[in-house]
């Protein structure tokens, strides 16, 4: 069964579909402005030198950054007690003092909205040369001018339905974490170890799980007044239901990674869609065409034309990411310009020289049995190269197309330094794992005819019964793209769908806690 998994994310990260270089983001916990740096300039001497008395919206200031946790944000990294305490005591001589803060405070609630708190942990498109940038200072003089201050701060946070969705999702979790208690964790009940539970039979402590599954709103709970330790039809589907909602397999059996998911705390929950808005504010403008999402946290790729009059459901499939442990995918914003056809895989030399030079080694046939060959920087296959010419640098080894290439039928390219692209796999087994980092970093898809389609869309000789004889077995061909496809690598381990459903992966990168370090998150 599919599990439509964040993406909708994919309105919100298509914001990133620029084709624009990339720069390397600075260290995590560099605050993205520092509004103090701003201060000398919104008070240059044209304007009032107490700029809030002069507009009369001190307090409606301080009831919009009183809103800053609405967007995942803390009000006290903007000092808004005590400013709201100063501002009710109308010290006089504290007045000048106090507008300078007001202001400082109110530039970098605004800067944080437009554009993160803090600076980037990925790669970002760097704004072309002349292109306009976002000036806080500008932005709250005129606010304050035009009396418009409430509709600038709605204005600087994302536009974005997805931002809206997960703003409203974060306000329910936050709910449902104080109907539950403090951080909303859950004990759970004493079931089957193996948890095999048999259907319309009893199992003390089923009641447990049913409120906890009406509480997130995955049961309904018709049945729970007469049967609550029942293992029912409907217990079995809210089970499931849940089980979509978190990327888990729909067995509809509470195991062990249901289980799991079960007793993370609520507040956990509400930290991972915090940290959704601050990725989201990174985002910036999108450029209508089509583009490819991924969310490596989400195992999950999905694929739309943002110029579409109505973009409908995006072609969605599974994917396979970079192992965790020591090949993650690299987060960036590629630009796909061509297609492979019964591709080459020529290897990385990290690979070659860890992995295939010992094998090669030990077994004089294994390039042979595995359809490589070692080539020179010339270009000329080398028969009797030797594992020493291959660690030396002497020779680089690859595969030809065939059935046991590891990048399947088809590569879809988006030229990098990291040498990072996606392609098609002949172990279609490995779809069907829950946890999927088993890569080098490339990312493996699930449906890469469905997806040839989309890339080639474009270009009418290319049929999906061209595309199926293109990827059969057969000449590598090349084909180029007329117009290139920004391919968004992201990160997200919380999002809301279309229907409101709150949507949660693992941590697999363990980002999350990073993130909500530089942020001063606890």
């Amino acid at each position: 069964m599919s599990r439509p998994f964040t993406l909708r994310l994919a309105a919100a990260v298509a914001l990133l579909a620029l084709a624009l270089p990339c720069a390397l983001a600075a260290p995590r916990g560099t605050p993205a402005v520092d509004a103090a740096l701003l201060l000398p300039r919104l008070y240059n001497g044209e304007q009032p030198a107490l700029l809030w008395s002069a507009s009369g919206q001190a307090a409606l200031a301080l009831d919009l950054l009183r809103t800053a946790s609405e967007h995942g944000l803390d009000g006290a990294y903007y000092d808004v007690d005590a400013l709201a305490a100063r501002y009710a005591s109308r010290n006089p001589a504290d007045a000048d003092a106090f507008d300078h803060a007001l202001s400082q405070a109110m530039l970098q609630f605004i800067s944080d909205l437009h554009g993160g708190r803090v600076k980037p942990d990925v790669r970002v498109p760097t704004p072309p040369a002349g292109a306009a940038r976002f000036d806080a200072v500008a932005y709250l003089r005129q606010a304050l001018a035009e009396q418009r201050l409430s509709e600038a701060v709605s204005a600087a946070a994302s536009a974005l339905p997805q931002y809206k969705r997960i703003q409203a999702t974060l306000q329910q979790y936050r709910t449902l974490a104080a109907q539950a208690g403090q951080t909303g964790a859950w004990s759970p009940p004493a079931l089957p170890a193996n948890g095999k539970l048999v259907a319309r039979s009893r199992y003390p402590g089923l009641g447990l799980l049913r409120q906890r599954l009406q509480l997130l709103g995955d049961l309904d709970g018709s049945d729970a007044a007469t049967e609550p330790d029942r293992y029912s039809d409907d217990l079995a589907t809210a089970i499931k239901h849940f089980q979509a909602r978190h990327g888990l397999d729909e067995t509809g059996q509470p195991g062990r990674d249901t289980i799991a998911a079960l007793k993370v705390p609520l507040s956990h929950r509400v930290r991972q869609l915090a940290l959704t808005l601050e990725r989201m504010r990174w985002l910036p403008p999108l450029r209508p065409g089509r583009v490819i999402v991924v969310n490596v946290a989400a195992y999950r790729l999905w694929a739309f034309d943002t110029s579409a009059a109505d973009i409908g459901e995006p072609l969605e499939m599974r994917v396979i990411v970079g192992k965790a442990a020591r090949t993650q995918t690299p987060l960036f914003i590629g630009q796909m310009s061509y297609l492979e056809f019964n591709p080459y895989w020529n290897v990385p030399r990290s690979i070659a020289v860890a992995e295939i030079a010992p094998k090669l080694a030990r077994n004089p046939g294994y390039l042979r049995q595995n359809n490589m060959e070692l080539v020179a920087p010339n270009g000329q296959v080398q028969g009797g190269a030797s594992a020493a010419a291959l660690r030396s640098g002497a020779v680089r080894v690859r595969q030809r197309p065939g059935p046991q290439n590891a990048l399947g039928a088809v590569k879809f390219a988006m030229p990098n330094t990291m040498n990072i692209y996606l392609h098609s796999t002949s172990a279609q087994e490995l779809f069907g794992k829950v946890r999927r980092d088993l890569s080098h970093g490339c990312i493996r898809v699930e449906r890469p005819a469905e997806l040839a389609a989309f890339v080639l869309a474009d270009q009418a000789q290319w049929s999906p019964a061209a595309i199926a004889t293109a990827m059969a077995p057969g000449p590598n061909r090349t084909v180029r793209l007329g117009q290139t496809i920004p391919v968004v690598l992201f990160y997200a381990t919380a999002a809301t769908d279309r229907s409101g459903r709150a949507l949660f992966a693992n941590d697999i990168y363990q980002r999350d806690d990073k993130l909500a370090q530089a942020l001063g998150a606890p």
